[in-house]
């Protein structure tokens, strides 16, 4: 058995936290998660307060187990959301796209105990500083919004910067993943593309398709122009996106109205060519869909194999 500090931290039965992925990391999902032994979360995207409340209140009829919630800071809605964080006592809150220091006293005043993903080591210092209690080091390998750094190159660095538990993430979708990262130092998981496959998550089958059949240079990246870059699978949305983001009579503006609701028709109603796939380069490790209970004991099973062979190649 695998256990680490962020095991400790949460009372998990395995350090793995399921991504707070926008349309897909919804109370179902997060509950399967929770229950399976890792920590679900629940995504607040860019929804309203009460759809987040209903979204807790939904996953606590299931299930007793702990659990988070995502917040994206660039929502219109942030504040509303990590206000209902704290009335309702989350147990953990995530936070990307932005910084989550003005938040960070209202959620530890309620008992939240913080984790921000980061993408970079002076990030990682300054929420430490400001008290959270873990750090996500997210690689661009990562579906999504994505930093510049790898998962191999960023993880050590801010292992050495920080005192807190650092939990990898990005292009880790099985126990070589698992055991890489801890190697690196760090003392949990996140994964979002192996638990958008995972039979408990709700998207449409033909989402889980295309993860399923996906090569290793089947995603790409568009947004840079924007300043807030997107790792998804090619597609003929992704395809014109690149165009337009290339051309420069078409405004900012312009490219940003081209992406709205891009992610909900993939993800919620299975339009696999003009909706955004959003999923990382790990999804060419993905062969099968699965409950979530068993991809979670196969990746730290393989992972523990794995680790106890380490020896073999010292004298």
């Amino acid at each position: 058995m695998i256990s680490t500090r962020v095991s400790e931290l949460f009372g998990l039965e395995y350090p793995i936290l399921q991504g707070g992925m926008a349309w897909v990391a919804d109370a179902q999902l997060a509950s399967a998660v929770s229950m399976a032994g890792g920590l679900g979360i629940i995504s607040a995207m860019n929804l309203d307060a009460e759809y987040l409340r209903g979204q807790i209140r939904q996953y606590r009829e299931t299930t007793d187990k702990i659990f988070g919630v995502n917040i994206m800071l660039m929502s219109p809605h942030a504040e509303a959301c990590s206000q209902v964080v704290a009335e309702e006592k989350v147990p953990v809150v995530t936070t990307g796209a932005g910084l989550p220091g003005r938040f960070i006293p209202m959620w530890l005043e309620a008992g939240v105990k913080v984790v921000p993903v980061v993408p970079s080591v002076a990030i990682a210092r300054r929420v430490a500083r400001e008290g959270a209690c873990a750090v996500i080091a997210e690689g661009c390998e990562a579906g999504g919004h994505i930093g510049d750094l790898t998962t191999l190159t960023l993880v050590p660095q801010i292992v050495d910067a920080v005192d807190i538990p650092v939990i990898a993430a990005g292009g880790i979708a099985d126990g070589r993943g698992v055991a890489s990262v801890l190697m690196l130092g760090a003392e949990g998981v996140q994964c979002g593309t192996r638990f958008i496959a995972a039979q408990e998550c709700s998207v449409p089958p033909a989402f889980k398709e295309k993860i399923v059949s996906a090569r290793d240079i089947d995603t790409m990246v568009t947004g840079r122009r924007l300043g807030h870059p997107v790792r998804a699978l090619k597609n003929s949305y992704m395809l014109e996106f690149a165009k337009r983001e290339r051309d420069s009579s078409i405004s900012n503006e312009e490219l940003e109205k081209f992406g709205t609701g891009a992610l909900y028709r993939a993800a919620r109603e299975g339009d696999m060519e003009t909706g955004c796939i959003m999923v990382g380069q790990s999804a060419a490790m993905v062969k099968e869909t699965l409950p979530a209970r068993d991809i979670i004991v196969g990746m730290f099973d393989q992972a523990e194999q794995l680790l106890r062979k380490t020896g073999r190649w010292v004298s």
